[in-house]
């Protein structure tokens, strides 16, 4: 019987990988992952076995995963990011439960919140939470809640998925919604295809925000009533006295 380890492979690129990820996955025998992480270090693992699927496979992953390790191989079951932030180790220990198999591992890696914080100097630097916009697991209004939440608690905010093709307006409407709280001064920013090619990242206010143009690949950094902009980086203070 092998086993599976839930990868958090973070961006994508090697050197930000962590050494246990790494190391995981060069112990392994195969590799199953979305294709469009697969493709991210199929360079670094040219003598691997490889599954990979679509959006939407989620589950079709960890069921092939299950009838791999039952054949005796390890396997690397690989996400973006952290496994376990909005990745692969909840629904794989999900199928695992159902299927009555136990030996699993998750390993962790750098979640985009991190890495891309990282870009913009330190905009999670106190109290932060980490919000989706993608509405096809939850619901819009659960979403809505969330964010009024989080601004009624003057917390930093990352968000991921903050808009694709099927949700154009999503991040405007989040702006818009966050606006009856905060300022629109409030310091904002953004990073795109952060670790990868084509890496962009610019910082702006809450009203400007609004208008910005991204997609799934960007993630989105929202300051506190503290955080501004220094020297073209986001600065949230811890409150020392300086």
């Amino acid at each position: 019987m092998g086993r599976i380890y839930v990868t958090g492979i973070g961006p994508g690129d090697s050197s930000m990988m962590t050494v246990k990820a790494m190391e995981t996955i060069r112990l392994c025998d195969v590799i199953v992952g979305y294709k469009g992480y697969t493709e991210l270090i199929r360079k670094d693992f040219p003598e691997k076995e490889f599954y990979e699927n679509g959006m939407g496979g989620e589950t079709e992953r960890c069921e092939r995963c299950i009838e791999y390790a039952k054949e005796g191989k390890n396997v690397a079951l690989i996400c973006s990011g952290d496994a376990g932030v909005y990745g692969m180790a909840s629904p794989l220990l999900e199928t695992a439960e159902r299927e009555g198999f136990e030996d699993t591992e998750i390993i962790s890696g750098v979640t985009a919140a991190l890495s891309g914080a990282a870009e913009l100097g330190a905009p999670l630097s106190h109290d932060f939470c980490v919000i989706s916009l993608s509405d096809l697991l939850t619901p819009w209004e659960k979403i809505e809640k969330r964010l009024l939440c989080a601004a009624e608690g003057d917390f930093c905010i990352a968000i991921y998925n903050p808009s694709s093709k099927g949700r154009a307006d999503h991040l405007r409407k989040a702006c818009d919604l966050l606006m009856d709280k905060l300022s629109p001064d409030t310091a904002c920013g953004y990073v795109r295809n952060i670790g990868r090619d084509g890496c962009e990242k610019k910082v702006c206010t809450l009203s400007e925000l609004a208008g910005e143009r991204t997609d799934m690949s960007v993630t989105v950094f929202i300051g506190n009533s503290q955080t501004r902009i220094s020297g073209g980086k986001l600065i949230t203070p811890r409150g020392y006295r300086l």
